[in-house]
């Protein structure tokens, strides 16, 4: 068995890591707090300032995609994702359009209050954020054309709008409530209406908020 590694590229030592810092990142801000994997996000990609397009489920995101009208510049903010709203579901699909439109040199990424598996990639993206827009959470309250900053290396997250305006907004209701009805899903209203936040596990069994 080697004493040391053969291939420095695959396996190193505590004394040269591939990175100064972990992989995960909270992220704070006036948008509330949220979690970030930046492993996987190039250094070059780990600050983006742009425009937000609010969308309410990634359907819509992937229907604009195919449109042609995120050719762009842009913060995709996908709202009402979290436990007490849908469930908190996979958001799987964002990951290869934002992707393509990253590869054409546009500066994109991705603000939600749902949940990414760990493969979410080379995207910037700040998920879980909490507390969530079904609540009245600040991301409720973002707009068309808001301009986000996010800082994966310092782990801010904000609208650049006048803080007397922002808090004087009324957080967006929520409008989308087909995945409530229909093949027996009335029967989870309970679980979600007695869920925690994502960032105390979504629970409700516990009483944690």
């Amino acid at each position: 068995v080697p004493s040391a590694s053969l291939d420095k590229e695959v396996l190193s030592t505590v004394q040269q890591p591939f990175a100064t810092g972990g992989g995960l990142h909270v992220m704070h801000g006036n948008l509330g707090r949220g979690i970030s994997k930046l492993s996987a996000v190039s250094p070059d990609h780990q600050i983006v300032e742009a425009p937000a397009v609010v969308f309410d489920d990634q359907e819509d995101f992937l229907a604009a995609f195919k449109r042609g009208e995120l050719e762009k510049d842009f913060v995709a903010v996908i709202r009402f994702q979290g436990p007490r709203s849908n469930g908190m579901p996979e958001l799987h699909k964002l990951t290869p359009p934002l992707g393509v439109l990253q590869d054409k040199g546009f500066k994109v990424a991705l603000v939600t209050d749902g949940r990414m598996s760990g493969a979410s990639g080379k995207v910037p993206s700040v998920i879980h954020l909490c507390p969530e827009c079904e609540v009245g959470g600040p991301l409720a309250k973002v707009r068309n054309g808001d301009i986000i900053a996010l800082n994966l290396q310092t782990g801010d997250c904000n609208a650049l709008i006048d803080e007397a305006e922002f808090n004087a907004r009324v957080p967006w209701p929520n409008s989308a409530k087909n995945h409530h009805y229909g093949m027996g899903r009335e029967m989870f209203g309970g679980f979600r209406l007695g869920a925690s936040s994502a960032e105390t596990g979504a629970s409700n069994l516990f009483a944690v908020d």
